[in-house]
């Protein structure tokens, strides 16, 4: 089990750029596949991007695809989410998510360990 703590949140103009940090505790963070989901209000949480426990694998769904990037150091337990070209409907509550030695999965019943959420607010 790992504590997850997202920071990075905030209000950012459509068009800008965000960057998300999760920080883990622990010493097995190498051993996690790392996922950002998002929810906004009266919405399901909907996965955003993942990167394999290895680094070697990442993936988007077609709404960020090109805008959003995943990536992660291992030596600072942390994973990022570089979120640029941000659209009014990005806005969320964003959440990181971990499971251990697992492919990158998009749902979010698969990621036993969640952060509190960061909230991000892309004005028009």
């Amino acid at each position: 089990q790992v504590q997850l703590v997202e920071s990075g949140g905030g209000l950012v103009q459509a068009g800008g750029p965000l960057r998300l940090s999760c920080t883990a505790s622990g010493r097995t963070f190498s051993t996690y596949t790392m996922a950002w989901f998002r929810q906004a209000p009266g919405k399901e949480r909907e996965f955003v991007a993942g990167i394999n426990w290895r680094g070697s694998n990442s993936n988007y769904p077609d709404s960020v695809k090109d805008r959003f990037a995943i990536s992660r150091d291992n030596a600072k337990n942390t994973v990022y989410l570089q979120m640029n070209s941000l659209k009014p409907e990005d806005t969320a509550v964003y959440y990181c998510a971990a499971a251990r030695l697992s492919p990158v999965l998009t749902t979010p019943s698969e990621y036993r360990d969640w952060g509190q959420g960061t909230q991000v607010t892309v004005s028009s």
